[in-house]
């Protein structure tokens, strides 16, 4: 009988052995998870606020060297993102440039590039530099295929934003900022996607018809808060 009894105590000690590891495992869980949520909530709040800080802080550094240099386009004082439009850059109907708009950007691309780079913490931050096409919806004569159209455009928007990005690698801007710009530039056609609309919520045609040079910043994550990833 007090084998028995004995191996019965034993047996109850076991199984508490295992509940007290099991409930230590599983608060362990619950703390880490706990904890991730609290990052990755906390974090992109405050992904949010640094992206947008950082735009800014470009934008106005590109907005004062563009106003210095007596040069007028549209630039977001939010978002840094400029836009230039097509009567500005092209000959008529044509995504190649103009006299005009090779002026145009033989004085803003130098400002536009050493104004992102000139600062290296700003431009870290930076993980694209985009060169983005548009037009506007308006039909090309003989075409009544909408998917037609729509690639026609696709076609047009994405011609332009490249003689534009070639175009800025000839222009004057400091060369030793090259490897940089060449790593995160991209270069984009969106067709009629993006349509500048009117106060009346209607697509104004002429602001529809754009290049963009748009920023993006890099993102924040749970690695990059955890320190695992920068």
């Amino acid at each position: 009988m007090a084998i028995r009894f004995m191996g019965q105590q034993n047996n109850g000690a076991e199984e508490n052995i295992f509940w007290v590891t099991m409930a230590d495992l599983l608060l362990g869980l619950a703390i880490i998870f706990i904890t991730l949520f609290v990052l990755a909530m906390t974090g992109f709040s405050q992904q949010n606020i640094q992206q947008q800080q950082v735009q800014m802080e470009v934008s106005q550094k590109i907005g004062e060297e563009l106003q210095k240099a007596d040069i007028d386009v549209d630039v977001d004082k939010m978002s840094g993102d400029l836009k230039i439009s097509d009567v500005e850059l092209f000959e008529l109907n044509s995504y190649v440039l103009s006299p005009k708009g090779k002026k145009l950007l033989d004085k803003l691309a130098p400002i536009y590039i050493n104004s992102i780079f000139a600062d290296k913490e700003l431009s870290n931050q930076i993980q694209h530099i985009i060169i983005q096409g548009h037009t506007d919806s308006q039909t090309f004569a003989g075409i009544t295929s909408k998917d037609e159209q729509f690639l026609r455009n696709m076609d047009l928007s994405l011609k332009r934003a490249n003689a534009v990005a070639e175009y800025i690698f000839k222009t004057n801007y400091d060369k030793k900022y090259a490897e940089q710009f060449r790593k995160i530039v991209v270069v984009e056609g969106k067709s009629f996607n993006e349509p500048v609309l009117n106060e009346q919520g209607k697509e104004d045609y002429a602001k529809s018809r754009r290049v963009e040079l748009k920023l993006k910043v890099k993102d924040w994550n749970v690695s990059t808060a955890l320190g695992l990833k920068k």
